[in-house]
C-alpha cells in the first residue's frame, strides 16, 4: 500500500513541478487573447468557465480508458503502476499541454491542420484521413459500450439496440448543438460520478480492510515481468504490448483531437496548464486507483489473470462497484463508468465535424453548415456499428497510440523551429514511435504482422531512430536558412 500511495504522490507532484516545467518551456502569455475572444462564434468558439472546460477536458479525454485500459493493462504486472505515473508526467500531459497551447496559437486549428503546419501538406493530408477514422471508431465503440453497460441494468425489453439508439440520438444533439448547451450543461454531473467513483474506492484501499498489499516486488527485473502464463506469455511481452494496453491512462493521441475544441473555449493562456496538463494528471490519477483496486479486489496479480479468464472487465467494474460503495456507491460508480463513455463519444464525432470544417474552411455558424457536414459522419457511424466490436477496438488502440506519435513529433519540431527545450517532446516521440512501430509489426495478425519480436522491436527502435535524423537534419536546415516556413500565425 505504501507503494501505491507513492505513485499517486509522485503524480501529483509531476503536475506541479514537471507540468510547471512544461509552461516555461514553452512561453504561456497570458495577456495574449485566446481564439475564445478573438473568434467567438456562439457554437464553437465561446469563453466558458474554467471548471467546465477542466470537466469537459477530462471527460473528453477519459472514456473507459483508466478503467477498463487499467484493468487489462495490470494482467501485466507492477510495470503498469510505473507506466501509469511516469508516462502521464513525462509523455501524456506533455503531449496534451503542448499541443492544447499550439492549437492556442493557431486560432483553434484541429489537429491535422497544427500537424500539417509543422510536417508538410503530404502528413496534414494523412492526418485528415486518420485522424477522422480515429474519431468515427471512437464514436462506435462508445456507442456499443455503454449501450451493453446499461442494457445489463434494465429490464429485457431495454435491450442493446434500445440504448443503442437513444445514445445515437444523444450523440447527434451533441454534435450539432453549440458546446455550452447541451455538453456544457451535463458535465459536471457526469464528472461528479465519475470522480466519485475514484475517490470512493480510493477510500476503500486506504481505510478499507484489504488484505493484499499492493505493491511493486522486491527488485526491477521481478516488477517489469508479466504476469501473463503458457501461451498468451509469448503473445503479450510488456514491450510494446502493455504501452498500447494502458493508453488513456498514460498516453493518447485521441487526446491531441480534444484539445484543440477546449482550446477553443479556454479565455486565458494561464490556464492551459490546470486544464490540459491538469486533465491529464486527473485521467491518470483514475487509472492508478482503478488498477490498485482491480488487484485489490481479486487478491493479487497472479489471481488477476485467472479471474479474467472467466470475466469481462465490466464484470468487475460492477463486482468491485457494489461490494465496496455499497448499492448507492455503486449504483453511483456505474453512471460514471457509464458516463465516461458517453462523454467522449460524443466530442469524439464533434471532433470529426470541426476537423472536416476546418479543412473544408466551412464556418460552423449556420446549423445547416454543421448539419451537412454531421450527416455523412453519422451514416458512416451507424453502419460501423455492425461489425465486430473487438476487431474494431483492436484497431482503434493501434490508431490511438499512432495519432500521439505523428502529434510528439508535430509538438517537437514546432519547439525546435521556436529554439525551445524540444526534448521535452522529443524523447516521448521517440520511445512512442518505437511503441507503435513494434506493436505493427509484432501482434498477430490481422491488427498486426505478427512477425518475431526480436524483429519487431529492432524495427520499431530503427523507424524510431530514422525519424529523429530526420528531425534533426530539418533543424539545422532550418537554423542555416535551408528552410523556412511559408505562413506564421
Amino acid at each position: 500500500m505504501t507503494t501505491f500511495l507513492l505513485a499517486i504522490a509522485v503524480l501529483i507532484g509531476g503536475y506541479f513541478v514537471y507540468g510547471f516545467f512544461a509552461e516555461k518551456i514553452f512561453g504561456v502569455e497570458p495577456d495574449r487573447q485566446t481564439p475564445a475572444v478573438t473568434m467567438n462564434d456562439g457554437v464553437d468558439f465561446i469563453i466558458m468557465p474554467t471548471w467546465k472546460v477542466f470537466l469537459i477536458q477530462f471527460l473528453n479525454i477519459a472514456g473507459l480508458g483508466p478503467v477498463f485500459g487499467a484493468i487489462m493493462g495490470i494482467m501485466f504486472g507492477p510495470a503498469a503502476f510505473l507506466w501509469i505515473v511516469f508516462g502521464t508526467i513525462f509523455a501524456g500531459a506533455v503531449h496534451d499541454f503542448i499541443s492544447a497551447m499550439i492549437s492556442l496559437r493557431f486560432k483553434g486549428n484541429s489537429l491535422p491542420e497544427i500537424v500539417g503546419h509543422e510536417l508538410g501538406s503530404t502528413v496534414r493530408n494523412i492526418m485528415r484521413v486518420f485522424s477522422i477514422v480515429l474519431l468515427i471508431l471512437v464514436g462506435v465503440v462508445f456507442v456499443l459500450t455503454p449501450a451493453d453497460l446499461i442494457a445489463g441494468m434494465t429490464p429485457d425489453w431495454m435491450d442493446r439496440m434500445f440504448w443503442v439508439a437513444l445514445i445515437f440520438i444523444y450523440y447527434i444533439a451533441a454534435t450539432l448543438l453549440p458546446i455550452d448547451k447541451l455538453i456544457g450543461n451535463l458535465y459536471p454531473i457526469f464528472g461528479f460520478a465519475l470522480l466519485f467513483m475514484a475517490v470512493g474506492i480510493l477510500g476503500v484501499l486506504i481505510y478499507g480492510a484489504i488484505t493484499n498489499t499492493i505493491t511493486i516486488p522486491d527488485g526491477l527485473t521481478d516488477g517489469l515481468h508479466s504476469r501473463f502464463t503458457g501461451d498468451a506469455a509469448a503473445s503479450h511481452p510488456i514491450f510494446p504490448m502493455m504501452f498500447v494496453s494502458i493508453a488513456c491512462g498514460a498516453i493518447s493521441g485521441f487526446h491531441a483531437t480534444q484539445s484543440p475544441m477546449m482550446a477553443r473555449c479556454l479565455k486565458n493562456e494561464k490556464l492551459a496548464r490546470p486544464v490540459f496538463y491538469g486533465a491529464m494528471v486527473t485521467e491518470g490519477f483514475v487509472a492508478l486507483i482503478w488498477a490498485a483496486g482491480a488487484i485489490a479486489f481479486v487478491g493479487g496479480y497472479d489471481q488477476m489473470g485467472e479471474y479474467m479468464t472467466t470475466h469481462q472487465p465490466g464484470d468487475l467494474v460492477h463486482d468491485l462497484s457494489f461490494e465496496w460503495l455499497g448499492s448507492f456507491g455503486g449504483l453511483l460508480a456505474m453512471i460514471g463508468v457509464i458516463a465516461a463513455p458517453i462523454s467522449t463519444g460524443d466530442t469524439a464525432l464533434r471532433s470529426a465535424r470541426l476537423i472536416v470544417a476546418d479543412f473544408m474552411k466551412v464556418s460552423q455558424k449556420k446549423f445547416l453548415s454543421r448539419l451537412a457536414i454531421s450527416l455523412p459522419i453519422f451514416a458512416i457511424v451507424f453502419a460501423l456499428m455492425f461489425l465486430d466490436f473487438n476487431v474494431l477496438w483492436r484497431y482503434f488502440a493501434w490508431s490511438n497510440q499512432t495519432l500521439a506519435v505523428f502529434t510528439l513529433w508535430a509538438c517537437t519540431v514546432y519547439l525546435g523551429r521556436k529554439q525551445k527545450f524540444y526534448y521535452i517532446t522529443l524523447l516521448p516521440a521517440m520511445f512512442m514511435t518505437a511503441v507503435s512501430i513494434s506493436y505493427l509489426m509484432f501482434a498477430p495478425r490481422p491488427e498486426g504482422l505478427g512477425m518475431d519480436w526480436y524483429i519487431s522491436v529492432g524495427s520499431g527502435v530503427g523507424v524510431s531512430l530514422l525519424f529523429t535524423i530526420l528531425f534533426f537534419y530539418y533543424l539545422n536546415r532550418i537554423k542555416t536558412g535551408k528552410s523556412s516556413r511559408v505562413f506564421e500565425y
